[in-house]
């Protein structure tokens, strides 16, 4: 037997590394991370728009850029 349900819609949450005068957030889906080990990030102005599917390595590499160039 077979679901005839598609896949759960992701959850978003701000990130903590996200400023907190509202312009400059991003959101990441925590579920996903956990079930696949890669995490999802997008511009929280834009829920609709792309976003970024990164490594642990790569999301760490991100947040190193944004503290030293952000």
């Amino acid at each position: 037997m077979s679901s005839t349900h598609g896949p759960r819609p992701l959850r978003w949450v701000k990130s903590t590394y996200s400023g907190g005068e509202g312009g400059q957030c991003i959101e990441w889906a925590p579920e996903h991370a956990a079930a696949t080990g890669e995490l999802l990030v997008r511009d929280s102005k834009d829920p609709n728009g792309p976003h970024l599917a990164l490594t642990r390595e790569g999301f760490s590499a991100l947040v190193e850029f944004a503290k030293h160039h952000g």
